[in-house]
């Protein structure tokens, strides 16, 4: 799946987050009921697109505004030699990440209640999916990153790579690889 080798475990705990997910996080508003019968394309594995982008291990990465835990709880499944940081200023969000990551046994994830603007960094790496749009993402990242650090960001398929990148930073753009409604994933560094 999406250039990434995914054994019996790792296939379980995705398995096994779809479910919480579906049974949790669903009724309480956390993804949209019209997402119900493909949570797996829209949200595990449009996270999962991410995994190979992020470099090699070990790092440190943060998810910022991570809501249900996306991207971060399918990316710390799939990549075991980072460590993320799940935030969110919701509480229920907060315990549904919590829950999940007790759950999942995911020893190299830990969640941060409170805004993102009070994390303390360096991180290697920042995720924005469905947080903020990118210049706003990028100001709160480029604070919490470290000098060779670099921002992940979901767009929507209407990104313009030419309009609204926030000055002073670099970017380079993955294409979404045949999955339905993906837009692109935009990496951002400094210049």
């Amino acid at each position: 799946m999406l250039g990434l080798p995914i054994d019996d475990p790792m296939a379980d705990r995705l398995d096994r987050y779809e479910q919480l997910l579906l049974e949790k996080a669903l009724p309480l508003g956390m993804i949209g009921r019209g997402d119900q019968g493909r949570v797996r394309e829209r949200h595990i594995v449009d996270s999962l697109r991410g995994a190979t982008l992020l470099g090699p291990g070990p790092g440190r990465v943060a998810d910022l505004g991570s809501g249900a835990g996306l991207p971060g709880l399918p990316l710390a499944i799939a990549r075991q030699d980072l460590t993320f940081c799940l935030a969110d200023v919701r509480t229920r969000r907060v315990a549904f990440m919590e829950l999940a990551v007790d759950r999942l046994g995911l020893s190299n994830a830990s969640v941060f209640a409170g805004n993102v603007e009070q994390l303390v960094g360096p991180f290697d790496i920042c995720l924005s999916r469905a947080f903020a749009e990118v210049g706003r993402a990028w100001t709160i990242a480029e604070r919490l990153l470290s000098p060779t650090g670099k921002l992940v960001f979901w767009a929507g398929r209407s990104f313009d790579g030419g309009a609204g990148v926030p000055a002073g930073a670099r970017i380079s753009v993955s294409a979404a690889p045949g999955l339905a409604d993906a837009g692109p994933i935009v990496i951002m560094s400094r210049q």
